[in-house]
C-alpha cells in the first residue's frame, strides 16, 4: 500500500524553488497528455465524424489522456527524484490519473456489457464516487487502516477462512482483467469492421472469435490471478459438456449453425431472403439467431438451426435481380399484339424496371373462360424496396393506356341453356 500524502508540506514546497518546478512539470505532463489526446482524435476522423465512430471514442481515446500523463508522470518523478530529491506534487498526480484511467476504463466496459440500458448513467455515477472517495481515503491516511480491517475480517468457507480483502482483491482484479479484455476487443473489432477488403460474414466470425479467445484467456488469468486451482475447470468442463449434450442441444446447434453460416456465406447482411413463409432482408447476423426485417417492418428472430436445416429462398444469392411476373387478361374481341406492345412500352418505362440483360416481354399465356390471359415479364434489382409499389405503379398505367386505345378488360360471362322444362312448369305458364 503506498503512503498517504502529507497534505502539511504543501506550503512548505511552494515556498521553495524545487517546488514550484515540480508543479510546472505536473502541468507540462497533463498538458502534453492532453495534446495527444486531440491528435489521436484528429488521426482518427474524431473531430468530423463524431456519429460515426463513437463507440472508437469510447475505446481507445477514452484512455489515452490518462494513460499518457500517468507514464509522463512516472517519468518525471523519476528523473525529479534521482537528481533533485523526493517527489511531492507528482505523487499527488499519480493517484489521480491512475483513479481517472480506472474510472474510464470500468464504465467503457460497462457500456461494451450492458450497452443502452436506464439503470446505467446511475451506475457510472456511482463508479465515479466510489473510485473518488477511495482516492480520497488514500489522501487522507484512511485507506491502510480500512485495508488491515478487512484482512482481519475472515469468512469460512469450507475447511478454510478467507478475509474480505482477499475477497475484494479477487473481485478487482476479474472485473479488472475483463476490463481490459473488452477494450482489447473492442479495438480489434473496430479494426476487422473497417477492413473492407474482407467479407462481411469472415469479419463478423473473426470479431466474435477474437473476443470469445480473449475472454476466456482473460477469465483464466484472472482466476489464477487470485490463486483458483484451474485444474478444477476440468471436472466443469466435463459435466459443462453432458450438460450441453443432454439439455443444451438446441442451443449447442444453433451456435455451430451460426458458425456454419458466417463460414460458408450462405446468409450475408442484407440478403433478401424467404424462410417459414416470410419474405424480408437480413438485417442482422448473430452466433445464435437471424434477424429478417420484412417489408411491412416486422422483424422475425429465426434460429441458426432453421437455416441450416430448411430450405431458404435467397433471392440475392449470386444476384440481387428477381423476375416479377404479372397477369393481365383482355377481352376476345381487343388487339392483342397492341396490347403487348403497350404492356412493353409501360414496363421500360418504369424507373425501378431494368431495361437489361432482360428486358421487359409481354406474351400470351393462355385462352380463357372470359378473355385473353397476357403475362406482362420483367426484373428488377432492389427487391428489398417491395413488388407491390412496382406492381401498383405497372398495373394503373397499363389501365390508363387500355382506355386510351380501345383496349377493354373483360367482365365474367356465363352462358345458361334450357334443356328441358318440368310439365308442371309448362302447365303454370300455360295458365298464365
Amino acid at each position: 500500500m503506498l503512503a498517504p500524502i502529507d497534505f502539511s508540506r504543501i506550503e512548505t514546497a511552494l515556498s521553495t524553488r524545487p517546488g514550484w518546478v515540480e508543479l510546472g512539470l505536473v502541468v507540462v505532463c497533463l498538458a502534453s497528455a492532453w495534446l495527444v489526446e486531440r491528435r489521436a482524435l484528429r488521426a482518427r476522423g474524431e473531430d468530423e465524424a463524431a456519429q460515426k465512430h463513437r463507440r472508437l471514442h469510447a475505446s481507445f481515446t477514452r484512455v489515452v489522456f490518462p494513460v499518457t500523463a500517468i507514464a509522463l508522470v512516472v517519468l518525471a518523478s523519476f528523473v525529479y527524484g534521482r537528481y533533485v530529491g523526493a517527489p511531492f506534487f507528482l505523487a499527488i498526480a499519480a493517484p489521480l490519473l491512475i483513479a481517472l484511467a480506472a474510472i474510464r476504463m470500468i464504465i467503457y466496459g460497462m457500456r461494451r456489457l450492458f450497452h443502452a440500458e436506464r439503470w446505467l448513467p446511475t451506475s457510472e455515477r456511482t463508479i465515479a464516487f466510489t473510485v473518488w472517495g477511495l482516492v480520497v481515503l488514500y489522501f487522507v491516511g484512511l485507506l491502510p487502516e480500512i485495508a488491515t480491517a478487512l484482512e482481519d475480517l475472515q469468512i469460512p468457507i469450507g475447511k478454510s477462512r478467507v478475509s474480505l480483502m482477499a475477497i475484494g482483491s479477487a473481485f478487482l482484479a476479474v472485473v479488472f482483467t475483463l476490463i481490459v479484455t473488452l477494450w482489447i476487443s473492442g479495438m480489434i473489432e473496430q479494426r476487422l469492421i473497417r477492413a473492407t477488403q474482407l467479407d462481411t460474414n469472415l469479419r463478423v466470425v473473426l470479431a466474435k472469435f477474437v473476443k470469445a479467445v480473449l475472454l476466456v484467456v482473460a477469465v483464466l488469468i484472472a482466476l489464477s490471478t487470485i490463486g483458483f486451482d484451474l485444474t478444477l475447470l476440468s471436472v466443469f468442463g466435463g459435466a459443462l459438456g453432458v450438460g450441453i449434450g443432454l439439455g443444451l442441444q438446441k442451443l449447442a446447434s444453433n451456435y455451430i449453425a451460426g458458425f456454419t453460416i458466417l463460414l460458408d456465406r450462405s446468409i450475408r447482411l442484407g440478403d433478401m431472403v424467404t424462410v417459414d413463409g416470410r419474405m424480408g432482408a437480413v438485417s442482422k447476423v448473430t452466433s445464435r439467431y437471424v434477424v429478417v426485417r420484412s417489408l411491412d417492418g416486422v422483424e422475425a428472430i429465426v434460429p441458426n438451426e432453421t437455416l441450416v436445416t430448411t430450405t431458404v429462398l435467397n433471392h440475392s444469392y449470386s444476384t440481387r435481380n428477381i423476375r416479377i411476373g404479372m397477369p393481365v387478361q383482355i377481352s376476345y374481341d381487343s388487339d392483342v399484339e397492341k396490347a403487348l406492345a403497350l404492356m412493353e412500352k409501360i414496363a421500360r418505362a418504369t424507373a425501378r424496371v431494368l431495361p437489361e440483360p432482360n428486358a421487359p416481354a409481354a406474351q400470351l399465356a393462355s385462352f380463357g373462360d372470359n378473355g385473353i390471359n397476357l403475362e406482362l415479364g420483367l426484373w428488377i434489382g432492389d427487391p428489398e424496396n417491395g413488388q407491390g409499389n412496382v406492381r401498383s405503379e405497372i398495373n394503373r398505367a397499363i389501365l390508363k393506356a387500355f382506355a386510351a386505345n380501345g383496349i377493354r378488360l373483360p367482365s365474367p360471362q356465363r352462358d345458361v341453356r334450357i334443356v328441358s322444362v318440368p310439365p308442371d312448369l309448362r302447365t303454370a305458364e300455360g295458365q298464365k
